[in-house]
């Protein structure tokens, strides 16, 4: 039995491994998949402390297991498929693709952060990993000079058109309002690319091709404009839904699935804490999900000085 168990290997959860270990409590963080989550799809990141010059996402994202790994972490490559959190010993369970395993815990931390939302258009599923795509900095290498399409007005999305206008033949951005939501800095330097194109107030309503991205139909929200274009590639970055699959049904979430902590990160279950892009909350970065796992050992702490986990 650990005294902790971290759901997710994200900068999140990463950083709730390193604070427990000092804190001298076992740990084991769950994770299915490369640790970093969204974090390490980004091409640069310049707003995280110490590093002036920006660090791509990759690069980070192993920075922070380097540093569990130092403090004695253990990470289990397996994937949770399932959470039994109301007894006084939570309960791990996992898939590993040729058996399942059982974990117990004291303590849980979920940090299983969220992942790209769908637009919901026709031929979207069926095309998706054939032109379709939810990740420029992991699919631009295969549309070199070829003539791609960004749907979205976020950070992620205008961030990403000019990383795929550093190799794409053109970057169309298609936007549903008449400005971006995007950071200044990044915004400046889109707007300013001679490869990259803005459609304003336009809605992709299908994506067309057989057996890949042949092009996108749009429809513009103000005029009512129906066009179709030829692309070779389509980004989607429309938003994010919280990897909230194998929680239980006792765990309070909010309407869009994020859990519902209080101001000490802590759930309505007794023992079990949350933190990073899974919670409900408004700023979703890679500075607040560090924030939220620092803060959060206070309160998991106090729970398991005060005895909690003892069957």
């Amino acid at each position: 039995m650990y005294d902790i168990a971290i759901i997710g290997a994200g900068p999140a959860g990463m950083t709730a491994g390193i604070y427990a270990r000092r804190a001298g409590y076992t740990v084991a963080m769950f994770e299915m998949s490369m640790p970093g989550g969204q974090a390490a799809t980004t091409d640069q990141v310049e707003n995280f402390p110490g590093y002036p010059e920006g660090i791509s996402g990759s690069e980070l994202a192993m920075k922070f297991y380097e540093h569990c790994n130092a403090f004695g972490v253990q990470t289990v490559f397996e994937q949770v498929v399932s959470l039994e959190l109301e007894g006084e010993i939570k309960k791990i369970n996992t898939d590993t693709g040729m058996a399942r395993n059982t974990y117990e815990a004291k303590a849980v931390i979920l940090a299983t952060g969220a992942h790209p939302r769908m637009l919901g258009v026709p031929n979207e599923e069926r095309l998706r990993g054939k032109g379709v795509s939810y990740c420029g900095t992991c699919d631009g290498f295969f549309f070199r000079d070829k003539d791609v399409c960004v749907i979205g007005g976020g950070d992620v999305a205008v961030e990403d058109a000019i990383y795929l206008a550093n190799m794409c033949k053109s970057v169309t951005v298609f936007h549903r309002r008449e400005e971006l939501r995007a950071n200044k800095r990044s915004q400046e330097l889109a707007l300013s690319n001679d490869k990259i194109h803005f459609e304003w107030n336009t809605v992709v309503t299908a994506i067309n091709g057989e057996d890949k991205v042949s092009g996108v139909t749009t429809k513009n929200v103000k005029t009512g404009e129906v066009k179709d274009w030829t692309v070779d590639g389509c980004f989607v970055f429309v938003g994010n839904d919280p990897n909230n699959a194998c929680f239980p049904a006792a765990l309070s979430l909010d309407e869009r699935g994020y859990v519902l902590t209080d101001d000490a990160y802590a759930s309505n279950l007794p023992g079990v804490f949350a933190v990073g892009d899974c919670i409900h909350k408004n700023v979703r970065q890679i500075s607040t999900a560090v924030g939220d796992a620092g803060a959060v050992m206070n309160a998991v702490e106090r729970y398991l000085r005060e005895g909690g986990g003892h069957a």
